[in-house]
């Protein structure tokens, strides 16, 4: 550790009393985002469900039901509270990171900062991907078997808390699968994992990816196939990312030496 670096972690050390003070004001920031976005969401709740509903609709369902009295109720709920998260993401990540960055070195800030930034990015782009494809291709799937069989007319009939809580779970399903580059490279970071252990492990990631989407996908092919075959790329992608990282400190580990 160079004299530098010493007298940063020394300029940034502080009481537990005051990280106890300071964590209590982050928490403080971060449950007033929620609630005032949860009153924003509950507000929308309605707009917001008729587009969490888009894909019951295309695939020709124009029916929801509820069947206890307080069902409505709760569903709108759980909409703000699901928007709420959403909307308040940004504040609380920005509050975690204000509370952990003074404990860290410069280089720390610069490595770490970034993931930060991807993290709202990549789970956007997974919930976007289960929105527009995955949840439609299963809603088509599951719908199909509808109709005369064995002379009784079958017909979904789905409930609107149950329509919301398969919905939500693939929202975050592909949201958070999408964050598996970050994870692993997090993971590199602390030296947990190493890329060499991340490509020798290639195969186990497969069958993982494929159970992983097992898990949280419908029993139909089609949208298994459209979470595990990303998750594999994401997988190779956070190799290539841990190739360039190592590449990086290589460099600027060569310049340290040089220069003394």
């Amino acid at each position: 550790m160079s004299d530098a670096e010493t007298d940063e972690l020394d300029a940034s050390r502080a009481p537990l009393l005051d990280h106890l003070i300071e964590l209590r004001r982050r928490l403080l920031y971060c449950i007033a985002a929620i609630v005032v976005a949860f009153g924003a969401g509950y507000y929308f709740a309605e707009d917001i469900f008729a587009a969490l509903v888009q894909p019951l609709l295309s695939a020709g369902q124009k029916t929801v039901i509820y069947t206890q009295v307080f069902e409505a109720f709760f569903v709108k709920v759980k909409v703000a509270f699901f928007a709420a998260m959403m909307i308040a993401f940004p504040v609380i990540a920005m509050q975690l990171w204000q509370f952990v960055a003074p404990g860290l070195y410069r280089k720390e800030k610069r490595a770490l900062l970034p993931f930060l930034l991807a993290t709202p990015v990549l789970f956007g782009m997974g919930a976007s991907m289960a929105y527009f494809i995955a949840i439609p291709m299963a809603l088509h799937f599951l719908l199909s078997f509808q109709g005369n069989i064995g002379g009784i007319e079958q017909q979904a009939l789905p409930a609107i808390g149950e329509y919301l809580s398969f919905t939500m779970q693939f929202l975050f399903g592909f949201g958070a699968a999408f964050l598996l580059p970050v994870l692993l490279m997090l993971l590199e970071r602390a030296g947990i994992v190493t890329r060499r252990q991340l490509i020798s492990a290639r195969r186990y990631a497969i069958v993982g990816a494929f159970a992983i989407a097992a898990v949280l996908t419908p029993p139909d092919v089609g949208s298994q196939l459209l979470l595990a075959i990303p998750l594999c790329i994401l997988y190779e992608l956070a190799i290539v990312g841990i190739w360039f990282t190592e590449r990086k400190r290589s460099r600027e580990a060569a310049e340290a030496v040089a220069g003394e």
